[in-house]
């Protein structure tokens, strides 16, 4: 038989690998009713960050925290891409502005804060990190390449270059798959990289 404190442990256990966070649903598949829920709010160990997520109180922040959140608001059909996966993956210094979330089509959830990317992505352009997906560095820049500047794209493909995380081959063989404008500034990268 479970008790109050295998609960806890279970919900502790849960918020740990998610930053601090979890949803009203995976706190009821741990043991916590919506009534407990309440009590839990009411008496402040529990903040509601959005509806149906909260945090253990006091948790620290981390840099990924947003990452995090925003996943859980997608009930973990989102993949952190774009500018934001340059983010998570330190590659230039875009400033992404909102979150950007890749999501399969027929996701319907909107909020202001979060840019919805709808595509379907492949399992090997993805990669898990502490409590959310991630695309890899070459979707990273792949996908970047179809939306931000040259000189953005040139930081990316540099950076990323620069550490080893993607090759110049890899790279151009799956550009011409972004569109003609992502190869094309593809290839200015790789150009000005190689001069």
């Amino acid at each position: 038989m479970t008790t109050r404190r295998d609960n806890l442990n279970a919900l502790h256990a849960l918020a740990y690998r998610q930053a601090g966070y979890f949803t009203a649903s995976q706190a009821v598949d741990v043991g916590f009713t919506y009534q407990a829920q309440k009590h839990h709010l009411d008496s402040g160990s529990w903040q509601r960050v959005e509806r149906g997520i909260f945090r253990l109180r006091g948790w620290p922040a981390t840099v990924n925290d947003a990452f995090v959140l925003w996943s859980l608001w997608s009930r973990g059909r989102g993949v952190v891409s774009h500018a934001s996966a340059l983010a998570v993956h330190e590659l230039s210094v875009l400033d992404p502005g909102l979150i950007t979330l890749t999501v399969a089509p027929g996701f319907r959830a909107r909020t202001p804060a979060v840019r919805i990317v709808t595509s379907t992505l492949p399992a090997d352009d993805v990669e898990q990190r502490e409590g959310f997906w991630v695309t890899t560095p070459l979707r990273t820049v792949l996908d970047v390449a179809q939306t931000e500047t040259q000189d953005s794209v040139n930081d990316a493909v540099h950076d990323a270059l620069s550490r080893g995380l993607i090759t110049p081959r890899g790279l151009l063989s799956r550009s011409d798959d972004h569109g003609d404008r992502a190869a094309l500034r593809i290839e200015r990268a790789l150009a000005r990289w190689n001069g």
